[in-house]
């Protein structure tokens, strides 16, 4: 190798691993841990009344945990949701961090605390995930079967809904929020879960003809939920959490590549899929950053 090529090869490598640097870097540190968008959607549904304006904020996959998603930065987020002014906030679960590579636990009395700063009109309900089911507040500390999570938003003023439905009402006309139990609750071997959700007992729950608004944490049941729900919301993929272009995500190993992220319209259905906010396995993100939803239905007149 003559000189001339060995300095061009010294460059070119020192540029290379300075570029891989710098993007992990911004995968570690700044992309997870200091951006938040906020991601709006106004899907028309048809089976949604027109008149019936409602606006939701949707938190998914908080993960808490240091340095991370501290109860500070979940109090953040909560005052940025409080800004957009919606009607319902809803919780798609995984509130318990996914990773150990951490500085400390946020314990659930912490994270409760921060999310109780959440308001709006018609409420906040929340789902389970599978973190919440699988272990305590980080992977290597004991579960207590989602009893801390449920007590802690609980305390917070969360309506915590697990196969439930509840109706709710805006400017005098009804609608139904309706909450899955975890898909993924317990683990039985690699790549094999029991779940606790109970889509058709859920339904059973519906007692007139008031359009439907499912709450699941993972996008899983998305193809069996009927046409009579107007709208799905799910978390559980993070959108990917890292997108390479060219690349497909690691989270469509598991779930179809056009359901990891963003408004999915199959039919008459329809389901939004939010990024999450959170990170499990590793605390990286890259293009892909931490998102509040933000979703408006009805007359845009009136949204």
């Amino acid at each position: 190798m003559s000189l001339i090529t060995r300095r061009h090869f010294l460059r070119t490598g020192t540029a290379g691993v300075m570029s891989l640097g710098a993007l992990g870097g911004y995968a570690l540190g700044v992309e997870p841990g200091l951006m938040l968008d906020v991601t709006s959607y106004q899907p028309k549904v048809a089976s949604w009344p027109a008149g019936l304006s409602l606006r939701i904020a949707v938190l998914a996959d908080i993960h808490a945990c240091e340095p991370w998603m501290s109860a500070a930065r979940i109090r953040d987020i909560c005052k940025t949701t409080n800004a957009l002014k919606p009607d319902l906030t809803v919780l798609l679960g995984d509130f318990s961090a996914g990773h150990n590579l951490v500085t400390a636990p946020v314990m659930p009395q912490e994270w409760g605390e921060a999310l109780s700063v959440l308001k709006a009109p018609l409420g906040v309900h929340a789902v389970l995930g599978n973190h919440d089911w699988w272990h305590g507040p980080l992977p290597r500390m004991r579960g207590d079967d989602a009893e801390g999570v449920r007590k802690s938003l609980r305390h917070a003023g969360v309506n915590v809904m697990e196969n439930d439905a509840v109706r709710l009402q805006k400017d005098g006309q009804p609608f139904w929020l309706l909450g899955l139990a975890d898909q993924m609750a317990f683990r039985i071997r690699r790549g094999h879960f029991r779940g606790l959700h109970d889509l058709d007992s859920t339904l059973a729950k519906v007692t007139d003809d008031a359009p439907a608004i499912l709450l699941a944490h993972e996008p899983f049941i998305f193809d069996r939920v009927p046409d009579r729900v107007a709208l799905t919301l799910c978390g559980h993929t993070h959108g990917g959490q890292v997108q390479i272009p060219f690349m497909e995500s690691p989270a469509a190993r598991r779930v179809r590549a056009d359901w990891v992220y963003g408004h999915v319209v199959e039919g008459n259905k329809h389901m939004i899929v939010s990024a999450g906010l959170g990170t499990s396995i590793l605390p990286v993100r890259f293009m892909r950053p931490p998102e509040v939803v933000e979703i408006k239905l009805g007359s845009p007149a009136l949204v």
